[in-house]
This record gives C-alpha cells, structure tokens and sequence, in this order.
C-alpha cells in the first residue's frame, strides 16, 4: 500500500497507522479521564480499549468508505477488513503530521467520538465474554475450561472447535475460524445459559 509522494519518496502508511493508532488513544484517554472523573485507572483503560477497539474502528472506517479513496497496485477486494480500521489510523496520523494535534483532535471527535461513543452504552459493552465467564468462575469459585483444537472440516472457512466444561461437565461445542473467535463464541453462549448477562 506504499505511493510515492511529490518528492518521489515511498510513504509508508503502517508508519501513519502507528502514528494514528496513538493519537486516537490519546484523545480518547483524555476525553475519558474529564469525563468519567469517579471512575479509576483500571476502568478508564477498559473503556479506551472498548472505544478503540479494531471492531469499532474497522466499522468505522467501512461507513466512511476509506476504501474506495485508497490508491494502491494490489487488488482491494483481497483486503481482509482490518484495512479499514487501518486507513483511519493512517487518516487521523496524516491529519496529526499536518495540522498538529489540536485538529487532530477535533477530526477524533467528528469522526470516533460525536457519532459512535455514548459512555452508558459503552460501559454496559462486553467486549470479552471469555473474560466475564472466567471472572465469575474465579469469583463463584467454579472450574471454567475452555479445550480448543484444530478441527478437519469440510468448510474450510471453519478451522477451530472448543469444548466448555463448568466444573468438568460440558456446557457448550462450538465452531469457528480461529481459535480466540472458537473460545468468545463459546463464553458468549455458555455467559447466556448460566444468565451471567442477559
């Protein structure tokens, strides 16, 4: 995805991604801390990564079509949907080499920010089942064991297989394309089963 630019030299956008990447986070963290002025360090940082998240910024740069405004030689369908999240850290690092962080920030907020976060939501926002299963396990002291392995499957879309036992007795057989999405689709349903989330 490198273009040369007037001067003929490579740009490199992984360079804008990174850039990008950290400027989002710090406005983010910043408009957390004067916001949620109760909450502590440990929260804030959920909230952050919940905001940030490669989900949330992938669905962001798709509804912003960033895609369609991306020169490259290689072929754009081949692109997973990371590139989108991507596109818009390059976006928000070029935004950031240009015209310095204060438009920076406004371009996080007319972009991330303004249209996508309301805190009450993000607060009630699971962003790991895997993780809100093991914390109830440790706190309701219950064993949770997740057993994932590579599965011979028919549909070569679907690779991984995982077995959740609670206390050695399985509560849920799932399927999917990698493991970690195997091990969250089975916290999820097994979260729903024992009404840990509704």
């Amino acid at each position: 995805m490198n273009t040369k630019n007037d001067q003929g030299v490579y740009v490199n956008f992984e360079r804008l991604e990174f850039l990008g990447d950290s400027a989002i986070g710090t406005v983010v963290a910043n408009y957390l801390y004067s916001e949620l002025r109760e909450d502590d360090e440990g929260e804030l940082t959920r909230m952050r990564s919940k905001i940030v998240s490669r989900e949330k910024l992938n669905s962001i740069g798709k509804e912003l079509k960033l895609l369609d405004h991306l020169i490259c030689t290689g072929k754009k369908e081949l692109f997973g949907d990371d590139i989108y999240g991507n596109l818009l850290e390059a976006l928000i690092g070029a935004v950031f080499i240009d015209k310095g962080y204060e438009q920076c920030k406004k371009v996080v907020f007319k972009l991330i920010i303004d249209p996508h976060v309301s805190l009450l939501d993000v607060k009630k926002e699971i962003i790991s089942y895997k993780s809100v299963l093991i914390e109830w396990g440790q706190k309701e002291k219950v064993v949770v064991d997740f057993s994932t392995d590579k599965e011979e499957s028919k549909d070569a879309d679907i690779n991984y297989y995982c077995k959740l036992r609670i206390n050695e007795k399985q509560l849920v057989k799932v399927r999917a394309v990698s493991k970690k999405k195997a091990e969250e689709k089975a916290a999820k349903r097994a979260c729903k089963i024992m009404k840990i989330i509704n």
